[in-house]
């Protein structure tokens, strides 16, 4: 893959993930980093100036492990991702908030949108990159950082499962009105990705579309470390 990481992203197959996405409620994304890449991300994780926080996750009863969230202006290959994915994924969450009754809220560029949360007074960077090492895990969650949100994000593994490290399955569970919750346990190789939703999904039911709630984490790391790409499209307070 030698032609830029935004051209990538336009020749995926939009199509498949936006109907994955209303029939499932994620998207795994077809390999998208290479190698030199991914080792490009891990590398930025001992770089202290790249970063804005970091957070050691026992500490907030998280879980065990640490992240760090990116400064702005983001490293390029960040920048492309966030930029390349938000308009397509922006014509999904329009789509999702006409099935539930709302008009369309999201503007077509990354831009225009994070102009609006900083008029909310939603600053903040907000890509990241996790660290686990053996024994670490990310418990149920969300990533909201305020009042505006976009309704996906993306996760993007950076290191080889069973060559880098053993465990640590990506988690998404799904929390159903007046019945039990569906649980999906999700493996990436070194470089594929996954979207899916940050708060709720629409479900077509009987009597038209509801709200789902999604929570999602990651389950405990047997051995070695695991690196993710977190791409979280809204800016915090």
């Amino acid at each position: 893959m030698s032609y830029r990481l935004s051209e990538r992203i336009a020749d995926l197959d939009w199509d498949s993930l936006q109907q994955s996405l209303d029939m499932h409620g994620y998207a795994k994304i077809p390999t998208l980093l290479n190698k030199p890449e991914c080792n490009e991300i891990i590398a930025t994780y001992e770089v202290q100036d790249h970063f804005r926080s970091t957070i050691d996750m026992a500490r907030y009863r998280f879980g065990i492990g640490e992240y760090k969230y990116y400064n702005a202006p983001l490293p390029d290959l960040l920048q492309q991702l966030r930029e390349g994915f938000y308009p397509g994924l922006a014509k999904t969450a329009n789509c999702w908030l006409e099935q539930l009754g709302y008009a369309a809220a999201y503007p077509a560029n990354l831009k225009e949108f994070l102009d609006h949360c900083h008029e909310e007074e939603q600053a903040r960077s907000t890509p990241l990159i996790l660290k686990y090492e053996t024994g670490g895990y990310n418990c149920l969650h969300q990533d909201l950082y305020g009042n505006v949100y976009f309704p996906f994000q993306i996760v993007i593994a950076l290191n080889q499962k069973e060559d880098d490290f053993t465990g640590g399955e990506f988690l998404l569970v799904e929390q159903r009105p007046r019945a039990q919750s569906q649980g999906h346990v999700l493996t990436l190789e070194q470089g594929e990705g996954l979207i899916f939703p940050t708060n709720h999904r629409p479900v077509l039911g009987t009597r038209g579309y509801y709200k789902t709630t999604l929570r999602h984490g990651v389950s405990t790391v047997t051995s070695g470390t695991r690196y993710s790409l977190g791409i979280i499209f809204h800016d915090a307070k």
